[in-house]
Order: C-alpha cells, then sequence, then structure tokens
C-alpha cells in the first residue's frame, strides 16, 4: 500500500540550528509526558517511547535528562495539545500539532503563516476527515504471519502491515497502540523499533506544481520555526 508517512525531524535536521529546535521540541515533549504520566519509563510508555524516539534522532542525553528533571518540580509550564488544520497551495490539506503554553499566541502565530503564504487556515474537522490518525510501529526481523497472529490474537485492530526488505510497518487505530506493542512484546520479547509513532496519514495523495511547490516549501519552513509547533502533517506527494 506504500502509505506516506512523515518524519518531521527529517525535513528539518539540515543545519545546526535545525538540530537546537528539534532538541527544544522533544525537550518540550519529554516534559510534558513525563509530568503527566511519571518520570519512571519503565512504567510511563508514553515517556519511554518518546526517549527511544529523541535518542534515535540524535537528542543529546542531557538534554532528555533535562526536560525530565524540570518535570520533578510539578510546577511550572502547564501545556496543552492545540491541533490546528487547513488548505495549503494547490489546495493541499495540512494539520498542525502544537504544544503550547499560550494558545492565543500559538493560533496567531500558525495563522500568520497560512497568510503570509496566501493559504487558508480552517475549522476543526474541515481536513481531518480526510486523513486516518494511525499508530504506526516499524521493526526488522520477524515473520510477517507470525506478527499478525500476535496482533490478532490480541484483539488489536490490524488496518495493515507492509513488508519491504524483512522489515515490517504496522498499522492500527492510534487507540490501539498501547495493546499492540503489549502484544508484540508477550509474543517476541522486547522489540527495536525503527518506528513509533502516531500520525495522521492522509487517505490520498497529491502532487503540487510550479510556484505551489515553492510555496508549500516556505510554507513548511515557517511552521517547523514555530516553538510551538511539534508535527505537520499534509498530504503533498
Amino acid at each position: 500500500m506504500g502509505r506516506a508517512y512523515q518524519n518531521r525531524k527529517d525535513s528539518m535536521a539540515k543545519t545546526s540550528d535545525a538540530k537546537a529546535r528539534i532538541y527544544s521540541k522533544y525537550a518540550r515533549e519529554i516534559y510534558v509526558v513525563a509530568k503527566a504520566g511519571g518520570l519512571d519509563p519503565a512504567g510511563n510508555l508514553s515517556l519511554r517511547s518518546v526517549i527511544e524516539r529523541a535518542k534515535k534522532d540524535q537528542v543529546p542525553t542531557h538534554v532528555i535528562d533535562k526536560a525530565i528533571d524540570k518535570a520533578k518540580g510539578g510546577a511550572g509550564e502547564n501545556f496543552e495539545v492545540a491541533r490546528y488544520e487547513g488548505y495549503g497551495p494547490g489546495n493541499c490539506m495540512v494539520i498542525i500539532e502544537c504544544l503550547t503554553d499560550n494558545s492565543t499566541r500559538t493560533f496567531n502565530d500558525v495563522r500568520l503563516c497560512f497568510t503570509k503564504t496566501k493559504t487558508k487556515i480552517g475549522t476543526q474537522g474541515s481536513v481531518s476527515h480526510m486523513f486516518d490518525h494511525l499508530m504506526i510501529l516499524m521493526f526488522a526481523g520477524k515473520d510477517e504471519e507470525e506478527v499478525l497472529d500476535a496482533l490478532l490474537m490480541a484483539d488489536v485492530d490490524v488496518i495493515d502491515i507492509e513488508n519491504e526488505d524483512d522489515t515490517l510497518t504496522v498499522f492500527a487505530p492510534h487507540t490501539e497502540s498501547f495493546k499492540a506493542k503489549q502484544a508484540l512484546t508477550d509474543a517476541f520479547g522486547d522489540l527495536d523499533y525503527e518506528v513509533d509513532e502516531i500520525q495522521f496519514i492522509a487517505q490520498n495523495m497529491v502532487p503540487l506544481a510550479g510556484d505551489n511547490t515553492e510555496i508549500f516549501d516556505t510554507f513548511i519552513e515557517m511552521l517547523n520555526d514555530l516553538e510551538d509547533v511539534q508535527n505537520i502533517y499534509h498530504n503533498v506527494a
């Protein structure tokens, strides 16, 4: 099927400034998850997942540790998830996920990116119905049929499994994430996940051409420069 899931960090990690932004965004996510679910990754699976992703993206250990230490205090910033949707150049569809301590500021910052590129921010639900909200697990070295059997035995609602060069990618509803990983751990022990994420995946991809391509690149760069933006999902091929 070749589902086009996206890795925002890959697109950003081109300069030292971009790496610093990646570190900052991971630090914020680790702080929020640790504060909400506990400081021990063994008992906070969400925290363990974020830390593993951060390490894969070469976030220094001291950045991770500092974010967890900050969460120990209990006080501090109170972040909330904010999600914005809209239409980019060529009428492509975009979903922007943020962690913010000031939703008014974040909305204005995101809206300005739309305004400056002459695109249109939408209302909640305006484009998200054209995306699937999925859990994605990618790992190597296991038999596809055995993996599927393990997931089905645990009543995981598997949407798709892709097999490419002996690397499996499992797609399931985002609500099945914990159950799916527990089923795989029970069947195969600890797995080294190349990808362990929850994303919005477009149901249909669209190509851009001409000026729209350049405008889209500018639009994404502007969003990536916003400190509150954590993830950007779109349907551009």
